[in-house]
């Protein structure tokens, strides 16, 4: 009885097994142009992300260029423990949270603002000049956009000149500490937001308009109609790109951060990111800076992954 109720079950699994095989065959062949594209994106990424992870091994050795990563010597986690006991550790690890947790509050909200703004205009001329104008920022040189930034907040900057008529000292703005996170900030959201409420733009594009004149027939003023259609509407995009802002959090980008902080503002500008610039290429440390990065890397991991069980769970929105 036992051999008779397994044999057919035997068959079942492989029967399945093989059609499962079938259809994918089936649709690699009737796709294989499509998956053809997708052969250089893959080599993009296997070389140039995935097999520098091996790298990550100096994290855990006291490495020297003459011994090369296999021949260094395995110290363990020495430079980790290093790093969580110095008196840098706490510092830069607040200055990256705030900085960050000020960019996810002020910023991000920003693009969003501007594309359900931009959606409400009538006028498509007003439209493209809104558009243009915010999104030329973004294609300005960072080094280019870092040059004005300390041009305009110096002594003798513009920016300065009108403070210093609402009673600013006169002092250039980026010599002290306490104003360099709402300039850092600031210049973000003007140098990002028509950039990034593409995404967003694009999505109202997609939103049925016969809702538009349904509500319009039942009375719903524009502010309804944008509370009960357009954000509803959007709500995924802005959760896929919530997700993907968490799982960047830490990665507060050090090219401008460079550009712009100085040994007077480090109190409050320095950040992981660059503390790794000046540990690693600076200073030599390639494997304490290694170590550092991996830590960075690991804690952006966890958010990521967090962000994304807490976004699928709440609107069944997820990257995966």
């Amino acid at each position: 009885m036992e051999m008779a109720n397994t044999q057919p079950l035997e068959g079942v699994t492989l029967t399945k097994q093989r059609t499962g095989t079938n259809r994918y065959i089936r649709d690699f062949i009737a796709n294989k142009y499509l998956y053809l594209m997708m052969v250089p994106v893959l080599v993009y990424y296997l070389i140039f992300h995935y097999a520098p992870m091996y790298g990550a091994l100096i994290a855990f050795k006291e490495y020297s260029p003459m011994k090369g990563i296999l021949g260094s010597d395995w110290v363990g986690f020495k430079h980790f423990h290093d790093f969580f006991s110095s008196f840098y550790f706490w510092r830069i690890l607040k200055n990256t949270l705030v900085i960050s947790l000020y960019s996810l509050i002020f910023e991000f909200p920003a693009p969003i603002i501007l594309a359900l703004l931009i959606n409400e205009v009538r006028s498509k001329t007003f439209k493209r000049v809104a558009q243009t104008i915010t999104y030329m920022p973004y294609f300005i040189s960072l080094v280019v956009i870092c040059g004005i930034i300390t041009d305009f907040t110096n002594a003798d900057g513009v920016i300065n000149n009108i403070a210093m008529s609402f009673g600013y000292d006169g002092q250039a703005m980026l010599q002290k500490a306490e104003l360099f996170r709402p300039i850092y900030i600031l210049s973000e959201i003007w140098q990002r937001i028509g950039w990034e409420s593409i995404i967003y733009i694009a999505a109202l594009m997609s939103i049925d308009t016969e809702q538009y004149e349904a509500a319009r027939m039942d009375g719903a003023s524009r502010w309804k109609q944008m509370m009960y259609i357009t954000l509803p509407g959007i709500m995924p995009t802005i959760a896929i790109m919530f997700i993907l802002r968490m799982g960047n959090l830490l990665n507060v980008g050090f090219e401008k951060i460079i550009l712009l902080y100085n040994p007077v503002s480090y109190e409050t500008a320095d950040v992981i990111s660059s503390f790794v610039y000046r540990k690693g290429l600076l200073e030599f440390g390639w494997s304490y800076s290694s170590a550092v990065g991996l830590f960075n890397s690991i804690i952006n991991l966890i958010l990521l992954i967090t962000a994304n069980y807490i976004s699928r769970k709440v609107n069944e929105s997820s990257l995966w």
